[in-house]
């Protein structure tokens, strides 16, 4: 399947483990595919907004929209991916008012490639090691997540922004090549990463943090700011959009108090904080 790696195995309960999560990835796929794919869109009218998200802000992302559709009657269709995934769509397409990835990397890129202009920094996003509730295999640090046996779940670096980041914060550490040896998959996006801890069918995963609190099904474990790469959410208009006031409106909204304030009850620490100053 496009956008993840699963290594195989012999044992027959593990290839029934892994063909039934395939099988359940598959329909996620198709949801997210079926709610964000821009050419499934309908077609953009005056009164529309085409904003390109990562995967990850999905719950205050739908939130603000609907907020910002009450308030501007402007409805807000969001597609939504990875963030390298999505960069590649806007330069493909052509198309679009705003972008919004998980990290600031990506917008850099997008900036550097001339598709986006002006910003507004949002949030910061913190990534942990998430467990499946309980964490049988008694993950407490990254160094665990070396240890012989212990299967691990990480995001595919040419498609999500926890993917290329989650690979940085191994490297920091002196272990990707050992915690390389664990990885059973590969997801294309957060999203997929989460299906995998909440099922059990990995041992751990390193995901944004805020994804972790309202998911019973999963438990964090704190990576040490020291060890850690903290990435700060930009959002900004595209130089492709033809709605450019509204967009930069829409932008200044998901910017202002109230937007934040979302980001916030999703389990996100707003932007500026003296807790990260420096990233």
């Amino acid at each position: 399947m496009d956008g993840i790696e699963c290594s195989l195995y012999g044992d027959d309960a593990q290839m029934k483990r892994r063909l039934t999560f395939m099988i359940l990835l598959m329909i996620l796929v198709c949801s997210v595919i079926t709610s964000g794919c821009i050419d499934d869109m309908q077609e953009q009218t005056p009164e529309s907004l085409i904003v390109y998200c990562g995967a990850g802000m999905r719950k205050p992302m739908d939130e603000i929209g609907s907020l910002f559709e009450d308030e501007y009657g402007v409805s807000v269709n969001y597609n939504y991916a990875g963030s390298n995934t999505l960069l590649s769509q806007m330069e493909l397409t052509q198309r679009g008012d705003v972008y919004m990835p998980g990290a600031t990397y990506y917008f850099d890129c997008a900036r550097d490639k001339g598709l986006t202009d002006y910003e507004q920094l949002i949030a910061y996003h913190v990534p942990v090691i998430a467990v499946p509730g309980g964490n049988p295999a008694n993950i407490t640090s990254l160094e665990d997540l070396a240890e012989p046996e212990v299967k691990v779940i990480l995001g595919d670096s040419k498609a999500a922004a926890i993917g290329k980041i989650g690979n940085k914060i191994l490297e920091k550490n002196g272990i990707y090549d050992a915690v390389d040896r664990n990885v059973i998959a590969r997801g294309a996006t957060v999203n997929e990463l989460i299906v995998y801890i909440s099922m059990d069918q990995a041992d751990a995963s390193i995901i944004w943090g805020d994804l972790v609190v309202y998911n019973d099904k999963m438990e964090a474990v704190a990576i040490p700011v020291g060890q850690n790469i903290i990435k700060i959410v930009p959002i900004g208009t595209l130089t492709a959009s033809e709605q450019k006031g509204t967009a930069t409106k829409f932008v200044d909204f998901v910017a202002s108090p109230e937007g934040k304030a979302i980001f916030e009850k999703h389990g996100f620490t707003k932007y500026p904080d003296e807790k990260y100053e420096g990233y």
